[in-house]
């Protein structure tokens, strides 16, 4: 086992993850971003998606709607806009908002479509986390 970092992921409302792991994949603003421990220090934005962690040989997920990451040599934290774990997801729900965001995106002035794509993504995610297809 190689040397862990702190993780640690809060919402405007709770604390969802404190916890120790080897490795840890955050949605940045322009991509994946994978964290070892002894990582450059950084302060990131994060777009919505899939927050992935590995420890003790097994993996964790959770889906993130924006937010900022700060990463440390020996930590990250993560402060999220929105979060749920894969217990909290309401598949019906997630499934019903992806088909209500594509039919309104049909229609969105552009302003509005950079929003719409996020709830989409958030939802892509929920569904991912919870194992299931859209």
């Amino acid at each position: 086992m190689g040397a862990r970092l702190h993780l640690e992921i809060v919402s405007r409302s709770r604390r969802l993850l404190s916890t120790e792991v080897e490795e840890v994949r955050i949605p940045g603003m322009l991509g994946e971003l994978g964290v070892l421990y002894g990582h450059t220090p950084l302060l990131t934005a994060l777009s919505a998606g899939r927050v992935a962690y590995t420890g003790d040989g097994s993996e964790g997920k959770l889906a993130l709607r924006r937010g900022f990451a700060e990463v440390q040599p020996d930590r990250v934290t993560v402060l999220a806009r929105e979060a749920l774990l894969p217990e909290e997801v309401d598949v019906e729900a997630e499934k019903t908002r992806i088909t209500e965001l594509g039919e309104k995106m049909k229609t969105a002035p552009a302003e509005e479509l950079e929003e719409l794509k996020e709830g989409l993504r958030f939802a892509e995610a929920c569904l991912e986390i919870a194992g299931a297809q859209a």
